[in-house]
């Protein structure tokens, strides 16, 4: 049985948004960019207008989406000169939480958009695996590597 799409636009942005928002700043550090993302995330959600099996097919669409079209951004970026703006430490609700986003964020991508997917949105294994079009084995890898990463940050910080 395949479920419609949200029956119009404001439902999806206000379902959606935030949480695209959230993903896409983590991932491009950017408040400017993340925004393009999200909006271009979902011009193409109603262009396409595909149809979902359920709710969960319907986030895990838009995440991909939308983090396919982070690192499109990304990879400009590195072929073209950028400002980086540094905006996540007012997102942070306690001061001992930005640590662990700034650390987050130094990160390479790949371990960056595991860790996000599992830690912040709470996705499983095979979900991101799926989201990411990566082999469940290297999502586990990631995930373990780029906990050790935040480790290591963290032994010289308080060493």
């Amino acid at each position: 049985m395949k479920m419609q799409k949200c029956g119009c636009a404001r439902e999806a942005v206000e379902k959606y948004g935030d949480m695209l928002y959230r993903i896409s700043l983590l991932i491009l550090k950017n408040t400017a960019d993340a925004e393009d993302a999200v909006q271009e995330t979902f011009i193409k959600y109603f262009t396409k207008a595909p149809e979902f099996t359920d709710a969960d097919h319907e986030k895990a669409w838009l995440i991909t989406v939308a983090t396919n079209r982070c690192r499109d951004m990304l990879r400009y970026r590195s072929r073209h000169e950028t400002e980086s703006e540094e905006v996540l430490n007012t997102y942070a609700v306690e001061k001992s939480d930005s640590g662990i986003l700034e650390a987050l964020m130094e990160l390479s991508d790949k371990y960056r958009i595991i860790m996000i997917l599992f830690y912040v949105e709470q996705y499983k294994i095979d979900e991101i695996a799926d989201i990411t079009g990566v082999s469940v084995s290297a999502v586990k890898m990631r995930l373990s590597r780029g906990r050790k990463l935040l480790e290591e940050k963290y032994r010289k910080e308080y060493m």
